[in-house]
């Protein structure tokens, strides 16, 4: 075994050059895998822990049944029709066995908490300032336990609302994009039935999501009941599970149990999980394209080697090597490469996540950050690591078979 490394490691070294090249390309292909996964998994499990821990796992609500053909199946019987322009029909989303959900869920060993809310659209205006905005009445006490609101809040004041039911709270784009800057200003509440309803901000809600933080108004459940003029009603229950993988099975218990439309964070965010799933295919397919080059060179390297000792490769046969000794000797150059990119990848990744950790800049999109979101797992170096080897393995194995097969007396025949 000492004599196949030895001729391995001298047949590598006689093509330094390329053997660098390929070395290089398999580093590179490493490397890119270890930082775009961490950027994009990064990103990703920052947008859906902050969206959970805001909006819960499970949502229940009313949904509105639509059959726009009821009347004329009624009328004419067994025809054939469409209906265009069906108009909407008024929804009553309205849980009225919000206080028995409550009860039996919270006892749920698979519930961590449970909150009930009042969902209503209307405008905020402050000054000559106009916006429109997502009403959310709450019960504080409920929705600290199942959301961590308060964790959310720039001053911390979420039980204010509860002692104050003129309070409200702003999500901080919305404030500033009114003018806002600082809690303590008065802003006016505009209903959707155009009543005005003075109230004083009490904090600022900053998640870190954007369309959260530029929408979403939170008042006291009593209030946002008498400004919409719906005392005593609940249109939404949220749920927070043990483990949020369970969502989807949880809501179809759910509505089998309550009747009311269940919905769970994956259906809640499916068009986010699917731009999340095309990101990875994207991150993937770059990588596999440089690591195939890289292959592809490898597999040059080593063809050309073995088509240039092709003498040498007769005389170690003659000399009693076997045909699985000399496929060892040609692919162990190709492990050779791999290991050395690898471990070349992993240092490069690992230095380049460090400095991509101290560069401060203002992201904002999707979600709102002060420098990039990265997601610092050894699994990304481990599997880098294993899939450039693999890679390079593979592309050195046709050639080393290839010169297993060559056959001392024809070589020495032709003349090597």
């Amino acid at each position: 075994m000492r004599g196949i490394l030895f001729l391995a490691y001298k047949f590598f070294l006689e093509r330094k050059r390329q053997s660098i090249i390929a070395t290089l390309g398999v580093a590179i292909g490493t490397a890119a895998f270890i930082v775009m996964s961490s950027m994009v998994n990064g990103f990703q499990k920052y947008f859906l822990e902050e969206a959970l821990n805001i909006n819960g796992h499970v949502k229940v609500f009313v949904e509105s049944p639509v059959d726009e053909g009821k009347i004329l199946r009624n009328v004419y019987k067994g025809g054939a029709f469409e209906v265009l322009g069906a108009k909407p029909q008024p929804k009553k989303d309205k849980i009225s066995n919000y206080r028995f959900i409550l009860q039996k869920y919270q006892k749920n060993p698979e519930v961590v908490g449970i909150t009930i809310h009042l969902v209503g659209n209307g405008v905020v205006t402050y000054g000559v300032k106009e916006k429109p905005a997502t009403f959310v009445g709450i019960v504080p006490k409920l929705e600290d336990r199942t959301l961590s609101v308060s964790s959310y809040l720039v001053e911390g004041n979420l039980e204010e609302i509860e002692r104050n039911k003129n309070g409200v709270i702003l999500g901080i784009k919305l404030a500033e994009e009114l003018g806002i800057r600082e809690a303590g200003k008065k802003i006016t509440l505009v209903s959707p039935t155009g009543s005005l309803h003075v109230l004083k901000v009490v904090d600022l809600l900053n998640t870190g999501i954007t369309e959260i933080d530029k929408s979403r108004v939170y008042l006291h459940i009593k209030k946002l009941q008498d400004i919409l003029g719906r005392q005593g009603e609940v249109n939404e229950v949220v749920l927070k599970l043990k483990d949020p993988d369970k969502a989807p099975q949880f809501a179809q218990k759910l509505k089998k149990e309550t009747g009311y439309k269940a919905e769970s964070w994956q259906e809640s965010f499916k068009n986010f999980l699917s731009i999340f799933k095309i990101q990875k295919i994207i991150t993937r397919s770059v990588v596999f394209a440089i690591l195939l080059v890289s292959g592809f060179g490898i597999f040059n390297i080593i063809m050309m080697t073995v088509m240039e000792k092709r003498r040498e490769i007769a005389i170690l046969k003659a000399m009693g090597y076997e045909k699985r000794d000399i496929i060892l000797v040609f692919a162990l150059q190709g492990v050779i490469i791999g290991v050395l990119g690898g471990i070349i990848g992993n240092v490069g990744a690992y230095i380049t996540l460090e400095w991509l950790e101290t560069v401060r800049i203002e992201v904002e999109g999707i979600i709102r950050a002060k420098g990039f979101i990265l997601d610092r797992s050894l699994y990304y170096h481990l599997f880098g690591f294993l899939f450039a080897l693999l890679v390079s393995f593979v592309a050195s194995y046709y050639p080393s078979y290839r010169a297993s097969t060559f056959h001392p007396v024809e070589v020495f025949r032709s003349g090597g």
